[in-house]
C-alpha cells in the first residue's frame, strides 16, 4: 500500500532531476544521433552530385593476338600510362610439393635478366621517373609499370624481358630464400593475415585454395630452378595471359607493341596446367592464446565465384554491414545494429564484413577483433547480422550501400593504375571487361528481395568456417555456434 510508505523530504525532487536530466541525456543523444544520419546523408549527397555521366566513360576496347593473347586498354585523362600482364595463375595452380612457387616466381622475375642486370633494371625504371611492381594471389599473377606516355614502349620491353628472358640462377634462387623467409615471418607477425589463411585453410581443407600464397618454409627452402622453370612453361602461355593498358594509350599502338614483345610467348604448357576444384567444409580452427587481450575472429560462409548471379547482393550486403573501429567517432548512432551494439556495449574492438570471391566459389562474413569476456554475446550479434539478411532488410540501410557503392566504385575507377588493374582482373574473371554504365545499373538494380533470396540460398541454415586466434574460451563450441545460422536464439 502506497499510502503506508514514508517519504523522505526532498527525496521526490531529486527522482525528479535526475528524471529530467535522464531525458535531457536521451534527447542529447537522439540530438546527436540524427545530427551524424543527417550529415552522413548530405555528405552521399553531394559525393552523387559529382559523378560523372556515365554513358560518356570511355569504354574497353578488347584485341587477340595470334597467338591467343588478350590486348585490351582503356583511356583514361592524364599524361601517364600503366601497363602490365595478367596471368591467370596463381598459388591454386600449385602442387602440395611446390606450394610457393609462383610467389617465389614473381621475385625471380626482378633479379635480372639475359639482357639486363637487376641493377640496370632498377635505373632504367628509375631514369623514367616509373615505378614497377607485381603481386601474387591466389588466382593471379600481377607484373605491372606506370610511366610517362612516352616511355610506353620502353615499359613493355621491360615487361617482356623480366617475363620472357629472366635469369634463374641457382645462386640467386639460394640468396632470394631468405628474403622470402622473413617475409613470410613478417605476415605471420600480423594477426589479421594469419587469421584469414587459417580460414581459407579451413574452409578448403585439402584443397590447393586452401593452402597459403607463400607457402610453407621447407617448400621455400627446397625450393630450385627445375621447379620454376617447370612453373614457367606450364602457366605463361599466351592464352593465359593477358597485356592490359590504361591512360594516356592508343589501343592499336598497344596492340602492335604487344604483337612485338609477346607474340612468340607459346599457346600451350609442356605440360597441362591442373586446376583443382574448391571443395568447401564447414569446420574450424581456434588457436587459443589465453596471454593475448584480444581475440581475432573471422566468421564465414560459402557463396558463389565471382560470375554467380548473386554476386552484387552479396557486395551490398558487405557494404550494409561496413566496417568500424573503436577509434571511428559516432558508432554508437550507426544504423547497423552489430555496430551499434560493439560501440555502445564495447563489445569489439574492430569490425569489418568481407565478401572473398573466386572463379568458382567465395566466403562472405565477418572479422572482428573482441575482448575475451564479451565474445559470446559478439559472436551472436555477428551471426546475427548475417543471417538477419534472409529475414528483414533495411531499407534505408539498403540505399545508403548502393549509394556508398558507386561513390566508391568510381572512385577506383580514377587513375590509370586502378583504372588497369579492375580492366586486368575482369578480363580473367569474367573474360571481358564490365562497364561503369553495367556496373552501376547492377548495383542499383540491388533490392530487398534479392538480399533476401541470396541470403536464404547461401547463408540460412548452411555450416559456417571459422577461425580464430586469441583467448576464445569464452566462445561457443561449433555445434551450438551452427545453430545460429537458422534461429537467433541460440
Amino acid at each position: 500500500d502506497l499510502s503506508d510508505r514514508a517519504i523522505a523530504p526532498g527525496s521526490a525532487r531529486v527522482i525528479c532531476a535526475r528524471t529530467r536530466s535522464s531525458v535531457r541525456e536521451i534527447m542529447h543523444s537522439t540530438l546527436v544521433a540524427k545530427n551524424v544520419m543527417r550529415a552522413s546523408c548530405k555528405k552521399l549527397s553531394r559525393r552523387m552530385s559529382t559523378i560523372p555521366n556515365l554513358e560518356t566513360m570511355p569504354k574497353t576496347t578488347v584485341s587477340r593476338l595470334s597467338n591467343g593473347m588478350r590486348v585490351a586498354s582503356e583511356p583514361c585523362a592524364g599524361n601517364t600510362v600503366t601497363v602490365g600482364v595478367w596471368v591467370d595463375t596463381g598459388s591454386r595452380y600449385e602442387t602440395e610439393e611446390n606450394n610457393g612457387v609462383a610467389h617465389f616466381l614473381e621475385h625471380m622475375f626482378f633479379k635480372g635478366t639475359k639482357n639486363r642486370t637487376q641493377t640496370a633494371l632498377e635505373k632504367e625504371i628509375e631514369n623514367m621517373g616509373g615505378h614497377l611492381n607485381a603481386y601474387t594471389s591466389r588466382e593471379q599473377t600481377v607484373f605491372f609499370a606506370r610511366v610517362f606516355k612516352e616511355d610506353t614502349g620502353k615499359a613493355m620491353d621491360i615487361l617482356a624481358d623480366i617475363l620472357q628472358n629472366s635469369n634463374f640462377d641457382q645462386n640467386l634462387i639460394d640468396r632470394e630464400k631468405s628474403t622470402i623467409l622473413r617475409e613470410m615471418q613478417e605476415v605471420e607477425s600480423q594477426i589479421e593475415e594469419v587469421v584469414f589463411d587459417n580460414l581459407h585453410a579451413t574452409a578448403y581443407r585439402g584443397c590447393s585454395l586452401g593452402r597459403t600464397i607463400l607457402g610453407p618454409a621447407e617448400n621455400i627452402n627446397k625450393m630450385d630452378q627445375a621447379m620454376i622453370k617447370d612453373y614457367v612453361d606450364t602457366h605463361y602461355t599466351a592464352p593465359r595471359m593477358a597485356v592490359i593498358g590504361a591512360g594516356a594509350i592508343d589501343h592499336n599502338e598497344l596492340v602492335k607493341l604487344a604483337d612485338t614483345h609477346f607474340g612468340n610467348v607459346p599457346t600451350e604448357g609442356k605440360k597441362p596446367a591442373v586446376f583443382e576444384k574448391a571443395i568447401y567444409t564447414g569446420s574450424e580452427i581456434r588457436e587459443r592464446y589465453d596471454d593475448m587481450p584480444e581475440a581475432h575472429i573471422a566468421y564465414a560462409l560459402p557463396i558463389g565465384g565471382w560470375t554467380d548471379p548473386d554476386t552484387f547482393p552479396f557486395l551490398v550486403m558487405q557494404n550494409m554491414i561496413g566496417m568500424w573501429a573503436e577509434t571511428m567517432p559516432g558508432g554508437q548512432y550507426s544504423r547497423v545494429p552489430l555496430i551499434a551494439k560493439s560501440a555502445k556495449l564495447r563489445m569489439a574492438k574492430k569490425i569489418h564484413a568481407f565478401c572473398t570471391q573466386y572463379s568458382d566459389t567465395g566466403l562472405f562474413g565477418v572479422y572482428a577483433v573482441g575482448e575475451p569476456q564479451a565474445l559470446d554475446d559478439l559472436m551472436y550479434n555477428v551471426q546475427g547480422a548475417v543471417t538477419d539478411f534472409a529475414y528483414d532488410v533495411d531499407e534505408t540501410l539498403l540505399e545508403q550501400a548502393k549509394k556508398a557503392m558507386i561513390i566508391q566504385y568510381l572512385g577506383v575507377a580514377d587513375g590509370s593504375t586502378q583504372v588497369c588493374e579492375e580492366v586486368g582482373r575482369q578480363i580473367l574473371s569474367y573474360g571481358r571487361r564490365i562497364h561503369p554504365v553495367e556496373t552501376v545499373a547492377r548495383i542499383q538494380a540491388v533490392d530487398a528481395a534479392a538480399i533476401k533470396a541470396a541470403a536464404s540460398k547461401f547463408l540460412y541454415d548452411q555450416c559456417h568456417a571459422l577461425a580464430s586466434i586469441g583467448p576464445t574460451h569464452e566462445m561457443k563450441d561449433y555445434v551450438q555456434m551452427r545453430r545460429g545460422t537458422y534461429r537467433l536464439d541460440c
